[in-house]
């Protein structure tokens, strides 16, 4: 949804603007083609090796209008103080495991392929998804997967791992998706592997992503200037579920008065959605990249 995400942003050509999660750089190398001399991209990411990857890509001509930041987007604000940055022109969170991360067996997020099972985002320190899965007690196991996972299985997927980690450590992605299909009954013709929801579950709570976009949101939205812009692409329904209610609180709603008259209740800053409803991918996406089937974009003005 790139061309989707940049209609949201609304492209100040010397405006400041940031990528949270840089990925591979696409998102972050379209901004930066609409920038001007004047104008500056601030590169955020967890994830040293995206860093690397595109850095020198996106620094090669762009000079001093390009920063790239190796930390995680719920520190934007503390690392704009560093950089001097009082205010932005617009800031793009496109959420989620990026498609270079899945494809990397080695991470552990996908078992399309053998490997050890880690999901960090940011590999330089903390506690690896094996460690979730072989120390965590039976009950906030279920509680993790039902949370983040959205599974209605979740105490019996919880079990059947308890259960199979008796008998050894569990180490490898192919291991832990064959103990939830089992714990699933099969496949039985569903579209997705039995295990989608667990590991979705399982990476969520390792990186504690929904607590990073609220912190995010809640130390950005008043460094935005005036009709600068926000945009958030969910790939879950509780990320977009929290990116809906957090803007929802900032649009002016009115309340009637027995007095007469009404008034705007809302809190600071004011903001306007750029669209009524979520942008979600076309069909022409849907048919190149099947990754998109569950993405929403949302979007709003600041200052209205």
């Amino acid at each position: 949804m790139l061309n989707e995400c940049l209609e949201a942003l609304n492209i100040d050509s010397s405006g400041i603007y940031v990528d949270g999660t840089l990925g591979n750089g696409g998102h972050a190398g379209k901004i930066l083609e609409q920038l001007g001399e004047g104008g500056m991209l601030v590169g955020f990411d967890r994830d040293i090796d995206a860093i690397q990857r595109v850095g020198e890509r996106l620094r090669s001509g762009a000079g001093k209008r390009v920063e790239l930041v190796h930390d995680n987007y719920a520190n934007m604000a503390a690392q704009l103080d560093r950089l001097g940055i009082e205010k932005v022109n617009g800031i793009l969170l496109d959420l989620g495991v990026s498609s270079f991360q899945l494809d990397e067996a080695e991470r552990g997020f996908s078992f399309q392929q053998d490997a050890p099972i880690d999901m960090r985002m940011d590999r330089s320190g903390g506690p690896t998804a094996a460690d979730l899965v072989n120390e965590a007690g039976e009950q906030e196991l279920a509680d993790i997967i039902f949370r983040y996972g959205e599974d209605r299985m979740s105490r019996r997927i919880a079990r059947a791992i308890v259960e199979a980690r008796a008998n050894g450590r569990i180490e490898t992605t192919l291991e832990l998706a064959g103990i939830v299909e089992r714990a699933k009954g099969g496949r039985k013709g569903r579209k997705t592997h039995p295990a989608t929801q667990t590991f979705q579950a399982l990476r969520m709570a390792v990186n504690d992503e929904l607590a990073g976009i609220e912190q995010v949101l809640e130390g950005m939205i008043g460094r935005v200037v005036e009709g600068g812009r926000i945009a958030v692409l969910t790939f879950h329904s509780l990320e977009d579920r929290l990116v809906k209610q957090f803007f929802s609180r900032h649009v002016p709603r009115e309340e009637s008065l027995h007095q007469g008259g009404v008034r705007r209740i809302y809190q600071e800053p004011p903001v306007e959605w750029v669209w009524k409803k979520p942008k979600t991918a076309t069909e022409e996406e849907l048919a190149e990249n099947p990754r998109s089937r569950s993405a929403k974009l949302r979007a709003v003005r600041v200052g209205v």
